[in-house]
């Protein structure tokens, strides 16, 4: 199975602070939704930004789409083809609306605007929100925030997404919603969750950070979408 992204020894420490990544290693392969738990403080955010080059580490290798990556210049093709939705869809969304939003990361690669338009529309669409192309982002509920944070990610049509805690803060009906959509993704992920119910709807495999290493978590079961209502 192709192997898309990699890291191997990770060790990083932020300044004056404990390490809390002491050797970390993991692979996500073609078709793989991963999961990593941890408790907090333990290392799991950082761990994404590592991937995509927002965070050095200290010693280690990030490999990504068959490519070491080292300095910044490597990372720029990694953010193109990884799409990171950041825990808090403030830190994400920016413009007035919610099709400006969207339609930023396509414009800056040069996209036409009508081509740009069907971009927005087609993903607005894969996550429930027809009709919000023109209502104001700050104005919208924090589950709305979290859909339009996936779309303006899935408009950059990525290879991989990267999940910090995508049900945070989410109400039961939502999260059903959000998990829906993410079975309906080609794309392989990796998603931080606290949320075990989630996870096991989720993930084809579980690691969890502990002690800054990442370990083999228990089986969990992928689920049909048949099964997202039973025991909800």
């Amino acid at each position: 199975m192709s192997v898309l992204l990699e890291v191997d020894d990770l060790c990083f420490a932020y300044p004056h602070r404990p390490p809390v990544l002491t050797g970390a290693a993991m692979t996500l392969a073609v078709g793989e939704r991963l999961a990593i738990t941890g408790p907090n403080g333990a290392g799991k955010s950082t761990l994404l930004q590592i991937l995509v080059g927002l965070l050095r580490p200290q010693a280690g290798r990030v490999v990504a789409f068959g490519v070491e990556r080292r300095l910044e210049a490597d990372f720029h093709e990694v953010r193109r083809r990884a799409g990171y939705v950041f825990q808090d869809p403030d830190d994400q969304l920016f413009c007035p609306t919610v099709a400006e939003d969207v339609a930023f990361g396509p414009l800056n690669l040069g996209l036409g605007r009508a081509e740009v338009l069907a971009v927005v529309d087609r993903v607005l669409t894969q996550v429930g929100l027809d009709g919000f192309r023109d209502r104001i982002t700050h104005k919208l509920s924090g589950g709305e925030k979290r859909l339009v944070s996936l779309a303006c990610v899935l408009a950059m049509e990525p290879e991989v997404l990267l999940l910090d805690e995508p049900t945070n803060g989410l109400d039961e009906d939502t999260t059903v919603r959000l998990t829906e959509i993410l079975l309906d993704l080609p794309q392989a992920m990796v998603v931080i969750s606290h949320d075990p119910h989630f996870r096991r709807r989720i993930a084809t495999r579980t690691l969890r950070l502990h002690q800054g290493r990442l370990v083999t978590s228990r089986p969990v079961c992928q689920h049909a979408r048949t099964s997202l209502g039973a025991g909800a």
